[in-house]
């Protein structure tokens, strides 16, 4: 296992994963919040956080770091990506991948198609703490659940194929949050191996943040988020970063809709405006179909 896969849920890209928990936990205890989690705020509780996450809406934010707007954007990009599960079950789709799942728990929060194998790819510690607080909560999956321990850089698709994937099934995958913490050749590698695993009906989605990241990093709300992590979340992200998912999609035949993260959130009646830091309020929401061959 390579060395970068060792961490945890409270080091490096693992925290990030449970600041999003918090914001699931913060969403679903809203009222007509746009995303339901009845297991996130179990994971902030028993990780351990370095720095306290709120959970809940009624909780003392803490006025130089934006939960609860944050929170707000997690719940339109969470909301959306439910909705494309939605449409891709109903379309008889029931084999899903979740790259870099982190603390994703679609796996027994959604109603899935009868047979739908999830498969959940992150590194062994993250998914070792998943899996432990999971069993605590008592939580019942709504579908076949696969863990699979591994590292993106490494031959995931090997890994995933020993774990039962079937490459004659048609695949609905799924990278949140994950595209900024990857290089331009990782990003090309994974939609490469996406592509070839894909069958026919294949669906993907994808969350690509292409705004300013130096003006994330002038932004002093968060400055004060890095000062309190003790850490820069930013050295993560790869610099020069410049990508273009919808046009490799595109041009290897894929049907492509993309849409901004602001303009969901208006159709959801959950304007982000200029509420949440930069560049989440620039992000693309991205959803393909394989195209006829």
């Amino acid at each position: 296992m390579n060395q970068h896969a060792q961490w945890d849920i409270i080091t490096g890209v693992g925290i990030t994963a449970l600041g999003v928990a918090a914001a699931r936990a913060l969403e679903t205890h809203r009222q007509e919040g746009l995303v339901t989690d009845p297991y996130a705020e179990a994971f902030v509780r028993a990780a351990g956080a370095p720095v306290p996450m709120p959970t809940r809406p009624d909780a003392n934010e803490d006025p130089e770091i934006p939960w609860g707007r944050m929170a707000t954007y997690i719940g339109v990009r969470s909301r959306f990506f439910d909705e494309f599960f939605a449409d891709a079950s109903a379309a008889g789709v029931d084999q899903v991948v979740l790259f870099a799942a982190g603390l994703d728990t679609r796996a027994f929060r959604l109603d899935w198609r009868p047979g739908t194998t999830v498969y959940e790819l992150d590194a062994p510690k993250v998914l070792q703490f998943k899996d432990q607080v999971l069993t605590e909560q008592g939580a019942q999956t709504r579908c076949h659940r696969r863990t699979v321990a591994v590292d993106l850089r490494e031959d995931w698709p090997a890994a995933l194929r020993q774990s039962g994937f079937d490459v004659r099934c048609p695949t609905a995958w799924l990278a949140e949050g994950l595209l900024p913490f990857l290089p331009d050749d990782a990003k090309d590698s994974l939609f490469t191996r996406m592509h070839e695993l894909s069958a026919a009906g294949s669906q993907i989605a994808v969350e690509h943040i292409d705004g300013d990241f130096a003006a994330l990093r002038r932004d002093p709300r968060f400055q004060k988020l890095r000062d309190r992590f003790g850490f820069d979340p930013s050295a993560l992200w790869p610099a020069n970063q410049h990508y273009d998912p919808v046009g490799w999609l595109a041009d290897h035949g894929w049907v492509v809709s993309a849409v901004r993260a602001t303009v969901v959130a208006q159709q959801y009646q959950r304007p982000l405006d200029n509420m949440i830091l930069e560049p989440m309020g620039s992000s693309l929401l991205i959803t393909a179909q394989a195209g006829a061959g």
